[in-house]
């Protein structure tokens, strides 16, 4: 892993966080602040907390700015804090991936910034600054030879990676080094693509996206030019099965015969059903049984294009939604338990939909709260407040703002007793970035102890202590 230099921008301009009636609900006692990253097709590394008061008013700080890479930002992951000690902070590894071929790793406090009575910085900015100084570089991984398209951190002593080289690479974050690499079948060319300069065998391939599943011992993999996804086995590192898309189920899709038919984003959920996994077309998402089996599709009619989706854990007996953002700037909660499915009247290609479709339980954002353009990305924070679990959800939109929504579990939860699906959340602020988001993460900071202060060998040291006992354990699983 080679080290490269952090370059770091000027600040730009706030735009003031809009007003919104505050919500009687939603009250914390002490203030609650959230991390959030962004990259963007400029570039550029961002990150910046949101304190959330009280009375939920919210305060935007940039916390870094990077010139991370040479090419657009694609996608980025963050890993579980390190181990609580006594005296010492806590602190995340950040991963970004690009069309560079190259994935750049960081150490972020895992703390709220300290605020300096004093900051001549923040004096002459047009915004809010909370530098941390210990936020950095650690490197860079040369792992792929193409764009790199999903990451993540399934424990904090592997990072996942795939790219459009069509691998999927295990990295120990100890030392950096891969452990293996699951080469993914490139799909056989089918005519000759459109574009003059086509290669005459050439044709779209590369890893679209993939899941661990929470055992840390499946995976499941969605690539480029495939109507098909793929099941690996993680303690041997290989291939456990393929299950194609046949025509019916790309019929339920959406997708036509002209389509593609790839799926291009998979994730694992946990409901009081059990184990599912919901896999993501261009317009609709398909859920699946732990048996492989279509159990539902998700967008309602009219259809929208979909960008991003996850599950959200409600209550600790697992009972679950799924999160989707979408193309008209909605997020968009869906029940997939058996009782809440239902047909619906609709055709495609003059053939009826055999599949049930999930419940729309509620939705935020939207015409109704003043966002009109896509929302590319989102993340999901929880923390207890003083009426109960509530959820703070950054969402990042193409046009560079970040709008920061903060609704409750038991919002979420009377919503599911409703018919129709009921407009929640409340809209605390936005904040432009002032660059074109491509991908968003966050993560709700761990509030910092009384004596607890920032040390060279906090940031300097290897991650050694607290990812060795991790490696005993997984290093024959992944």
């Amino acid at each position: 892993m080679g080290k490269r230099k952090r370059n770091a921008g000027a600040p730009r301009e706030e735009v003031p966080a809009k007003k919104t009636k505050a919500s009687n609900d939603a009250h914390t006692t002490t203030p609650v602040t959230v991390q959030i990253i962004t990259g963007s097709y400029d570039r550029v590394l961002h990150g910046l907390t949101a304190t959330i008061g009280p009375s939920n008013q919210v305060e935007f700080a940039d916390t870094f700015l990077f010139n991370a890479h040479g090419s657009a930002i694609r996608c980025l992951a963050v890993s579980p804090p390190s181990a609580p000690e006594p005296g010492k902070i806590q602190k995340v590894m950040l991963a970004s991936g690009s069309s560079d071929e190259r994935i750049n790793v960081y150490h972020i406090s895992a703390h709220p910034p300290k605020r300096k009575a004093k900051d001549a910085l923040s004096l002459i900015a047009p915004r809010k600054i909370l530098e941390n100084p210990k936020n950095r570089e650690l490197g860079t991984l040369l792992h792929h030879s193409s764009t790199i398209t999903a990451l993540s951190f399934p424990t904090r002593s592997k990072l996942i990676s795939a790219s459009e080289d069509s691998s999927i690479a295990v990295t120990r974050t100890r030392d950096w080094s891969l452990l293996s690499t699951i080469k993914v079948p490139k799909p056989k060319a089918q005519g000759r693509p459109s574009g003059d300069t086509a290669a005459l065998d050439g044709t779209p391939a590369g890893v679209n996206d993939f899941a661990v599943h929470p055992s840390m011992k499946l995976m499941i993999s969605v690539s480029k030019g495939e109507r098909c996804m793929r099941l690996w086995n993680l303690m041997t590192a290989k291939k456990a099965g393929v299950l194609n898309f046949n025509r019916d189920i790309l019929q339920e899709a959406g997708e036509s015969k002209h389509s593609p038919g790839e799926g291009r984003k998979v994730v694992w959920g946990a409901t009081e059903e059990g184990d599912e996994f919901c896999v993501g077309f261009d317009r609709d998402l398909i859920v699946f049984g732990m048996d492989s089996t279509p159990k539902c599709r998700v967008m309602p009619e009219p259809r929208r294009k979909i960008h991003e989706f996850c599950y959200v854990t409600l209550e600790s007996n697992d009972s679950s939604l799924l999160a989707v953002s979408t193309e008209d700037g909605r997020i968009m909660f869906f029940s997939t338990n058996t009782e809440d499915l239902s047909a619906e009247e609709s055709k495609i290609d003059n053939k009826a939909e055999k599949l049930p479709v999930a419940k729309l339980i509620a939705q935020m954002g939207g015409r109704e709260a003043g966002v009109t353009g896509r929302i590319k990305d989102f993340a999901i924070c929880k923390f207890t407040g003083e009426q109960g679990d509530e959820i703070v959800i950054p969402a990042g939109s193409s046009d560079g703002k970040i709008r920061l929504f903060k609704l409750s579990i038991k919002d979420l939860v009377e919503a599911k007793k409703v018919k129709t699906g009921k407009q929640i959340g409340q809209l605390l602020g936005t904040y432009d970035t002032q660059n074109r988001i491509t991908c968003l993460s966050a993560f709700a900071m761990i509030p910092r102890g009384e004596n607890m202060e920032d040390s060279e060998d906090d940031f300097d040291e290897e991650e050694t202590d607290d990812s060795q006992e991790d490696d005993k354990d997984e290093d024959n699983e992944l």
